[in-house]
């Protein structure tokens, strides 16, 4: 039967430029060059004896004929993707793959990991902390913990936690020269931005009515962690939740020098594939990390 099949990877490229309409987002997704996707397209095009496709030069659409073959090859992927995860989940038995962000992974995730470990000593937790979406089953990723809005459609994602960020630096700054009494006050300082979170600042000092200011230097970093790293040497001041230096503060590795926090509309959120969801291990993790926000809130 195999061998009356079409060449796996012309599959490939149709079931991805069907789904995103787009042989670029498709090449993307492949990691080939979209020349090499529409070669694979047109040569399943050629072999079955029908237009997939039609095109024009703004937009790609499935043909009468792409219309009826795509559902086929994409349950067909899934149910090959499926077993495979079943397997692999059968095979490394307790293993339990979780992406995050590293600031979450850094100020919140890990710090608590030990009382999930002490709860589920059968499961073996691995982090993965990337900014990127993941694909669940290309990646080997179990669950996501990932911020917006909440929306991400063939996703169960559950709200955990939301957050209020407020501007924190070094207690010294505090009463230093120039000091922090007021958040005008930033103009003289040095403000640490994270490109994870670029727009943290400039939402915060909008609301203060401080919208345009210009501090005495900017300082940018790849993650709001590394940004609170900074801050706690005295390199400046940073902005970031509540929720993620609260160890610090309550220890004097940092202070909030004006008490103005920003709450945001969006949260954190447990994301994973739907039927995913009742999984014994993912289960298990999003039972303790409801436990744990609704403890910090």
């Amino acid at each position: 039967m195999t061998k009356s099949l079409p060449p796996i990877n012309a599959l490939y490229a149709f079931e991805a430029a069907a789904r995103h309409l787009s042989i670029s987002r498709a090449a993307e997704e492949l990691n080939v060059t979209p020349s090499a996707v529409s070669h694979r397209i047109r040569g399943l095009e050629a072999r079955l004896g029908v237009a997939l496709f039609l095109r024009s030069r703004r937009q790609l659409m499935l043909s009468d004929a792409g219309q009826r073959l795509y559902p086929g090859i994409r349950d067909g992927f899934g149910r090959i993707a499926a077993a495979l995860a079943d397997l692999d989940g059968l095979q490394r038995r307790g293993v339990l793959t979780v992406s995050m962000l590293s600031t979450f992974a850094g100020r919140w995730f890990i710090p608590r990991l030990p009382r999930f470990q002490r709860a589920h000593p059968d499961i073996e937790v691995h982090i993965s902390t990337t900014m990127r979406p993941v694909s669940f089953e290309r990646d080997g990723v179990d669950v996501a913990i990932r911020y917006g809005g909440g929306d991400w459609p063939g996703l169960q994602a559950d709200r955990l936690l939301g957050e209020e960020i407020t501007p924190v630096c070094h207690p010294a700054l505090i009463d230093g020269d120039p000091p922090l009494r007021d958040p005008a006050d930033l103009a003289h300082h040095t403000l640490l931005h994270s490109e994870a979170r670029p727009e943290d600042w400039a939402v915060w000092l909008k609301i203060q009515g401080h919208e345009g200011l210009k501090p005495a230097q900017t300082v940018t970093f790849d993650t709001t962690n590394f940004a609170l790293e900074a801050a706690q040497q005295g390199a400046g001041v940073a902005i970031a939740a509540m929720e993620f230096v609260a160890d610090a503060l309550a220890d004097r590795r940092l202070a909030v020098p004006f008490g103005h926090p920003v709450k945001q509309d969006q949260a954190y959120y447990f994301v994973c594939p739907a039927d995913w969801a009742d999984r014994p291990k993912i289960a298990a993790l999003r039972t303790w990390l409801e436990q744990e926000t609704t403890a910090a809130r």
